[in-house]
């Protein structure tokens, strides 16, 4: 991953995304107006939904040309 920013704000929206290959979770997300989507097969995926209106302290970085959660927690 490259061109890792820090952001923190309030996870807006959430639209699921089809699965990866492998059967996991993908999410389409909106941190304080900012787009991105989780990667491929990432464990981060699957706590995405229980974060849905609260603060949050995000890392999104470009992954393949696309504009990805990296890492996220509650502020």
């Amino acid at each position: 991953m490259k061109n890792i920013t820090t952001h923190t704000g309030t996870l807006s929206s959430v639209k699921r995304l089809p699965s990866s290959i492998n059967g996991n979770p993908r999410f389409k997300l909106i941190i304080d107006g900012y787009t991105c989507i989780t990667t491929p097969d990432a464990g981060v995926a699957y706590v995405i939904e229980s974060m849905l209106g609260k603060r949050v302290n995000a890392t999104i970085g470009t992954h393949y040309g696309c504009q990805s959660l990296n890492t996220i927690k509650e502020a």
